[in-house]
């Protein structure tokens, strides 16, 4: 059975440059590792696609569509259906003195936002810094190898899958029809990135589930020992 516009379902993919055959993207940690691609800073688990909503890329959408659980795929994409075709317009040439009076050092591979877009430094020479804000892989076809993992029906499951999509991963979660509620304990980490991921969550939430009219986090703090290692 394919799927519609609209539902929630969690992938394993890999996808690699077809120019190189480059592994750039994987679920797989093991994988990651293999190719010298792993950033412990990722999480290497299926990921959720709500199909219809833009989260991946064009080709990859059509091809989820006529999935079905448990089904795996390999395809190659034309740019035009992965990252876009390279528009040499969105490179430019700046001078040095432009970063340093941002008291910027730029490099090879740094990303900087020159007028509210990002872009990415692909050279420096003689005074003069190279910057495209194309897509790092626009302009490449595309391999990718995927598998559906699972369809997402329950609301409950929905709503935790929204927040585990931005590294939340409560205590506990219950949903009534219009309101969820979140408890986070000592386990989950509450640093910058947690209260920034938060209301991120929270938008998503509103965002893809119309019915939810309230939404209610509940963060638990321990008191930690003095002298306590």
């Amino acid at each position: 059975m394919s799927f519609k516009e609209g539902d929630y379902i969690k992938i394993e993919y890999s996808a690699w440059r077809g120019s190189d055959k480059q592994l750039v993207f994987t679920t797989n940690e093991k994988l990651a590792k293999d190719n010298g691609i792993y950033n412990e800073k990722s999480s290497y688990k299926p990921q959720l696609v709500i199909l219809g909503k833009k989260g991946t890329i064009r080709g990859l959408e059509n091809i989820l569509m006529g999935m079905s659980v448990g089904e795996e795929k390999k395809a190659e994409l034309e740019p035009k259906d992965a990252f876009g075709e390279r528009n040499p317009e969105l490179a430019r040439v700046m001078h040095l003195s432009d970063f340093r009076k941002r008291d910027m050092d730029p490099y090879p591979g740094m990303q900087v936002d020159i007028d509210g877009t990002v872009a990415t430094v692909k050279s420096i020479n003689s005074g003069r810094v190279l910057v495209d804000a194309n897509h790092p892989l626009a302009g490449e076809r595309m391999i990718y190898e995927v598998k559906v993992v699972e369809k997402i029906e329950d609301k409950k499951k929905m709503v935790e899958a929204l927040a585990n999509d931005y590294s939340l991963f409560p205590d506990t979660v219950d949903v009534t029809p219009e309101k969820a509620r979140f408890v986070f304990g000592s386990k989950q980490k509450k640093d910058p990135d947690y209260f920034i991921n938060k209301t991120a969550a929270v938008d998503s939430i509103f965002d893809n589930i119309k019915d939810l009219r309230k939404v209610e986090v509940v963060e638990e703090y321990e008191r930690e020992e003095k002298g306590k290692q």
